[in-house]
Formats: C-alpha cells, structure tokens, sequence
C-alpha cells in the first residue's frame, strides 16, 4: 500500500481555480485599502505577496493571464497601469502582476453554486462593511431569508458554503450612487461575468437590478428570466432591492428571489 504523504504535504498543494476566489475574498478582507498585491504566474501556478510582506501560504492554479485578471477584478482588486491592461489567453510564459487592493467588494463564489446573485455595484457603506446591500433600508437580506434561501444575516460566505448561492456585482467600483456608473462599465462587467458564469456555471445568474442589465446587455430587457443565457446560464432580472425603490413590496422582492431559485422553466 502507498504511504499517503504527510498532511502538511498535502496542505502545499496549489489551491484549485475554482478555490482560488474565495481565497481572494479572505485576503481582501484582511488587507487596508491601498494595500499592493504582487502576482505572479508562471505556466498555470500562480503565486502572490503583499507589499507589507505577507506571503500566501500557498500557490494556486489559474488557466490564463486573463482569467487571472478576472480574479483579482473579481476579488476587489484593480490591476494596475504597467500590468497587462490586454491580457492574452496563453500563460506559458512568466506573467507579473501588479494590483491594489480597493474599496469595493469581493466576489463570493465557487463551484457547484445554486445560485449567484449579481447586483450593480457595491454602495461605499457595503464596502467598507465587507458585505453586500448593507444600507438602511435595502431589502435584499431580508426577502432572501424570507424565502428560506438564507439562515444567517448579511454574511456572504455563509450564504455561499451552506446555501450554495454566491454573489458579485456587475461593476467593481463603489460609489455612493449606481447613477455615478458609466456604460462602458457596465459592459465591460457583462462581459467579465459572462465569462464568470461560463466558468463555474451556476444553476441560474440572479441580476438584482433591471438599469443595470439593460446598461450591459439588453436595454430593451424586460423583468423575468431573459430569452437569451449568459455563459451558458439562464438569467433572471429582478427590480432593485433599494429602499428607494419602494414601488415594488418586499413580499414582491421575495417572490422574484424564489422564482430564480427555483430554476429557469423548461
């Protein structure tokens, strides 16, 4: 019989892709604003260090220099200027990178996902709190527990390891108002999440926010699961959860999560 190897081998082992932005999300929350994060990639084992000196653990997988920058956008990191600002799909040479860390969001997400939630873009308040639709009065953390979706209040990484449903935002960059957003924003965030989705394939894409959706992909898109899928994964478009938006009832808001967990129909 093969002797299994120490379990502190096994612990150097890279972390899989599909890990890798969870472990963005931890290192994000532990890291002030402004704080630098060089990585570095060589044929598909990537490694990372902060410029206060702290090193990760251990290294992690990554296909290409683009789906790298994916990550660290997606991790609430901005790559910055003098980093690849096209990057290629073949990483079968050395890549360097430099990013910041921002004020802004990480992604909450992983393999096997129910559901993944996308809202806009993070309010300056959720920033800072570390956690999504944080502001008095937006009524997304309690339709989803009113649905059952959710047991644990305003805490993504629960949501995500016991319920399956992760979450992201369109555009990275927090603001104060969605308003603040250009279109150019907005598009280039459909097309990272299209690309987000096509990745992990979760069982349906949740966008919360119709201005949004009609801004990156379809402006004549209506509420409702949307005629055409996104990398792959069947799209719902619900109202915005904001207390601004207060037309539409938290019994209403409720009703549209459960409709999207349920699934697309056949």
């Amino acid at each position: 019989m093969a002797r299994r190897p120490p379990a502190e081998r096994r612990d150097r082992a890279p972390i899989p892709a599909v890990d890798v932005p969870s472990a963005l999300a931890a290192l994000h929350g532990g890291l002030p604003v402004g704080e630098q994060l060089r990585v570095r990639l060589v044929h598909g084992t990537g490694t990372w260090a902060t410029s206060a000196g702290l090193v990760a653990d251990r290294p992690f997988t990554c296909a290409s220099t683009e789906a790298l920058v994916d990550l660290l956008i997606g991790g609430g990191f901005s790559v910055d200027e003098g980093s690849p600002a096209t990057p290629v799909a073949d990483s079968t040479a050395a890549v360097a990178i430099t990013a910041t860390r921002e004020r802004s969001l990480p992604n909450h997400v992983g393999p096997g996902m129910r559901m993944l939630c996308c809202g806009l873009n993070p309010s300056l308040r959720a920033a800072d709190a570390g956690v999504g639709y944080v502001t008095p009065g937006n009524r997304f953390w309690p339709a989803l527990l009113a649905t059952g979706l959710a047991t644990v209040d305003r805490d993504p990484r629960d949501l995500l390891a016991r319920h399956g449903i992760g979450m992201t935002d369109l555009v990275k960059r927090a603001t104060p108002r969605a308003a603040e957003l250009a279109v150019a924003e907005y598009r280039a965030g459909g097309e990272r999440l299209a690309r987000l989705c096509a990745w992990l394939q979760p069982g349906a894409l949740c966008v919360v926010g119709l201005v949004g959706w009609r801004a990156a992909v379809d402006r004549h898109a209506l509420v409702g699961w949307q005629p055409e899928r996104l990398g792959g994964v069947p799209v719902y478009v619900m109202p915005s959860t904001s207390g601004l938006n207060a037309r539409v009832s938290l019994a209403a808001l409720t009703d549209h999560l459960r409709a999207a967990a349920e699934g697309a129909p056949a």
